[in-house]
């Protein structure tokens, strides 16, 4: 794995050994891909994501249809027109985005392609280049998505633990994380990301079918049938990752997704009430208060026969003008009215 990183990584490899891996004996579709993603990271300050981390650098799932030529490997998108690899070939394709405090020449990045004989079709959307490399090459064709960095901004949701690594320029031999999973009630290490790959399992990091809605095209449960299709297993129960706030921010409040148990059992509860009706669930994402709580969870717990808290979810009405000192700082015990919906906000934990 590590010789893998330094291939992607290290600004410094040499040319004879960027030949070896695009034209010698030993040479193959995937170590041509090793090529292009050098380029894009060490060449082009980019970031490597996704499905090429976890197939091939850490792994080490290559595959082929068994009975589909290489020359129809490559579909097109009935709608947008871009190149789509077929589904059973393993890695399909490089995820990298683009720099954000350098200019990314996407003609510049395909001469450096060229230079090394490898030729590409560019593609292009709002958000991103798409180039389909190697259509022709016998080793067979992939593509690269080039996305943009204020896009880049926006991906801070991730479907599977194992889809969650990422690689930088210098970084020789080390795996980063696309977003920090190391913290919160779930914590997950990046060596546990690693077994997980080699395990061939993966953990849901966010509802099954997404807030896209069931039935909706490109959904997580559809990805999930995919992961489990090559062989993957899916561990534990899908759980809702949301990733901290900016520094400059204490909270963020992101939509809860329709499609969720707690949604529905919400929705459900509040109907009991004449006259509510919901609006829109939010979540708050507060780190410092989300600390707080569980401390004083574990504290609670080790007081508790087997360790266990009673933690119970209450509802707790108010006004719009305390909504922002919720979401900053937390529930004030002090502030309550005794003839509201449900009295006095109650403590979240009791004692068995």
């Amino acid at each position: 794995m590590e010789a893998k990183i330094n291939n992607i990584t290290d600004p410094d490899r040499t040319s004879v050994d960027r030949w070896k891996n695009l034209k010698g004996p030993h040479a193959t579709r995937e170590t041509r891909m090793e090529v292009v993603a050098w380029i894009a990271v060490c060449l082009f300050d980019c970031r490597l994501e996704g499905g090429f981390i976890r197939d091939w650098v850490v792994g080490n799932y290559s595959s082929k249809p068994p009975n589909l030529p290489i020359n129809q490997w490559v579909t097109f998108h009935p709608t947008n027109g871009l190149p789509m690899i077929d589904k059973d070939v393993v890695p399909s394709d490089l995820d990298v985005h683009l720099p954000a405090l350098k200019q990314f020449d996407v003609e510049a990045f395909i001469d450096n392609l060229y230079s090394y004989g490898i030729t590409a079709k560019l593609y292009r959307q709002d958000w991103r280049y798409v180039l389909l490399i190697d259509e022709n090459y016998k080793t067979g064709p992939f593509t690269i998505d080039l996305i943009e960095p204020h896009i880049a901004l926006t991906h801070d949701r991730i479907d599977f633990d194992v889809s969650n690594l990422s690689l930088e320029k210098l970084y020789t031999r080390d795996l980063g994380m696309r977003v920090d999973i190391t913290g919160g009630s779930h914590p997950i290490p990046l060596e546990t990301i690693v077994e997980n790959i080699r395990k061939n399992r993966f953990q849901v990091l966010r509802p099954i079918d997404g807030e896209n809605g069931p039935n909706t095209s490109g959904t997580v449960a559809e990805r999930i049938e995919k992961m489990k299709r090559r062989g993957w297993t899916q561990i534990g129960e899908p759980w809702y990752f949301i990733p901290n706030p900016p520094p400059n921010y204490n909270a963020i409040l992101v939509p809860y997704p329709t499609t969720t148990a707690l949604y529905q059992n919400i929705v459900t509860a509040i109907q009991k009430i004449a006259g509510a009706r919901v609006l829109s669930i939010e979540q708050i994402k507060n780190p410092d208060i989300e600390s707080l709580y569980e401390n004083m969870k574990r504290t609670i717990a080790r007081e508790c026969p087997n360790d266990d808290p009673n933690e119970r979810e209450l509802f707790h009405g108010t006004s719009g003008k305390a909504i922002e000192g919720i979401i900053n700082r937390g529930y004030d015990d002090r502030y309550f009215s005794p003839n509201g919906a449900w009295g006095k906000l109650e403590i979240f934990f009791s004692f068995r």
